[in-house]
């Protein structure tokens, strides 16, 4: 599937001359021989709270809604429920996205960095990332600001999840191999990795801006 083709969903539930978030028209980055793959982790405070994580594959954004978020503990297994591609730029995404746009709410980067699929198939033979996900387990080494080591993927078989992914691919995220035990911080309060603001601050900053902005029209 071409990148255009992976980025339908996500631009169809945009209007892009009221919000912020990138369309995904530049094209995809070239890596160079050995560059790992990017992720994010994005906190976004719409309708519900949760947490968007999101793996660099193919040239677009592969993301899951964590409602509970990626914990470093091994024995915590989150729900993630796959969501649509998102082009690249939106790693970089931080803002408010309108009242009454899809996912109006606040978003904040809590974490960022890059990560090293390790799936191997039965003789120990590594396995194209993308062929892992397509089969339904993945596994990769995380190498960001806070979420560092193994984690798994796993997508749930011929059910469904109780918590209203509605009819969506559900998964679970868990950390493999040692971990901190440490769980995930609580969202109101956790910071950017890029700005080192809180959900609360960007959303006050942007409001006061928008008014600034309001003011000197009139």
């Amino acid at each position: 599937m071409s990148k255009k083709d992976g980025l339908r969903s996500y631009r169809g539930k945009r209007h892009f001359d009221r919000t912020g978030e990138p369309g995904g028209e530049s094209a995809a980055r070239d890596a160079a021989a050995g560059d790992e793959p990017a992720f994010v982790v994005q906190i976004h405070d719409a309708r519900t709270m949760h947490f968007d994580f999101r793996l660099e594959v193919d040239g677009v954004l592969k993301s899951w809604s964590i409602p509970k978020g990626p914990s470093t503990d091994p024995h915590d297994k989150r729900l993630a429920v796959e969501t649509e591609d998102h082009p690249l730029e939106y790693q970089e995404f931080e803002g408010v996205i309108p009242e009454g746009e899809y996912g109006g709410g606040t978003v904040i980067v809590w974490d960022t960095g890059s990560y090293r699929p390790t799936s191997h198939d039965k003789q120990g033979r590594p396995v194209p990332f993308d062929e892992a996900l397509d089969a339904g387990h993945a596994t990769f080494a995380l190498h960001g600001q806070k979420l560092r080591g193994r984690y798994a993927l796993t997508r749930f078989h011929g059910r469904e999840d109780d918590g209203g992914s509605g009819g969506k691919p559900t998964w679970l995220l868990v950390r493999t191999g040692s971990g901190s035990g440490g769980g995930t911080p609580d969202p109101r309060r956790a910071r950017s990795a890029r700005s080192g603001r809180t959900l609360r601050q960007v959303a006050e900053e942007e409001a006061g801006t928008s008014a600034e902005n309001g003011g000197a029209r009139r």
